[in-house]
């Protein structure tokens, strides 16, 4: 029990030491490669067909956020893109893009510009740097940072998360016409909360600012909370919906469906850092979610 006491205790001096809100707030920058792929669970996607949509493509982009950086997925506050679901090279993962090429592939052929703290308004930049490698497919999921803000108000407005998105897709369009993008939609928030507010180390770290709009007093059930956390939600859908209608216009992407929303996030899914962030276990899930629906057919 002390040994315990001690490493609760360190964890939260390191956290606390860390910039508030690296977990759910703004950062910009970032490039790295990578590869991994395996496992099987029951999905809720099934893509409609998409004309010309090539379910084997020769190499993989990805852009986002921290979830595709495998944050807080390996060590405390750290970025660990070696167990990205999109590009990682772990074999506990078995990301896409080594589902797709396969290892020795994956380490040549996928890059990752995916950045902690992003939000949609940074993801035209990240689009026109993957852009530049002409990749196959471009793996997007981004969506959770402009939801989980300081305040209500400050989450990213439905239009202007729509505008960014065109503008996006617009992007990679005028580089690079034939890519493919996959489009995962934004994760249960509330769902989140409802996990991790069981286990009391993480509703500790969750009070240093990891996602407050969602997450801040976490055991408060009134009536005002349960309004915060319900607009939170209903923001998150209509990002979803966003993502669904814009991906449909673009006939070379494909939306999952809403197949990373629907999933069940256990505590085995998410990180027992933060009690947030997909673990490493989370990450191989949405691998599997994702590779279902690049390679699915109608």
């Amino acid at each position: 029990m002390r040994k315990q006491s001690h490493r609760s205790r360190a964890v939260l001096a390191v956290l606390a030491a860390a910039v508030l809100g690296v977990a759910g707030c703004d950062a910009v920058g970032g490039d790295s490669p990578g590869p991994s792929g395996t496992g099987a669970q029951k999905a809720k996607p099934s893509p409609k067909p998409t004309p010309d949509w090539d379910s084997s493509p020769a190499s993989v982009a990805a852009v986002g956020d921290s979830i595709t950086r495998g944050f807080d997925a390996c060590s405390v506050l750290s970025d660990c893109p070696e167990v990205s679901w999109a590009t990682g090279s772990s074999a506990k993962v078995d990301s896409l893009a080594v589902r797709l090429l396969g290892r020795a592939k994956a380490a040549e052929r996928s890059w990752n510009y995916a950045v902690t703290g992003a939000r949609m308004a940074d993801l035209p930049g990240q689009m026109t740097r993957a852009a530049v490698q002409k990749p196959a497919l471009v793996a997007v999921m981004t969506g959770a940072n402009d939801a989980c803000r300081a305040s209500i108000s400050a989450m990213t407005s439905v239009a202007d998360f729509r505008t960014d998105f065109e503008d996006a897709l617009s992007r990679l369009r005028t580089a690079s016409p034939k890519t493919q993008v996959y489009v995962a939609s934004v994760p249960n928030l509330k769902r989140l909360w409802s996990q991790g507010r069981t286990n009391p180390m993480g509703t500790r770290v969750w009070q240093l600012g990891i996602c407050p709009s969602m997450l801040a007093d976490p055991n408060v059930l009134d009536a005002a909370a349960t309004e915060r956390r319900d607009t939170v939600q209903q923001r998150v859908e209509e990002y979803n919906e966003v993502l669904e209608e814009v991906c449909a216009k673009d006939r070379h992407c494909r939306f999952d469906g809403g197949a990373v929303y629907d999933f069940r996030f256990g505590t085995d899914q998410l990180s027992h850092w933060d009690w947030f962030h997909p673990s490493v276990n989370g990450q191989a899930r949405l691998a599997e979610i994702a590779y279902r629906t690049v390679t699915g057919r109608s």
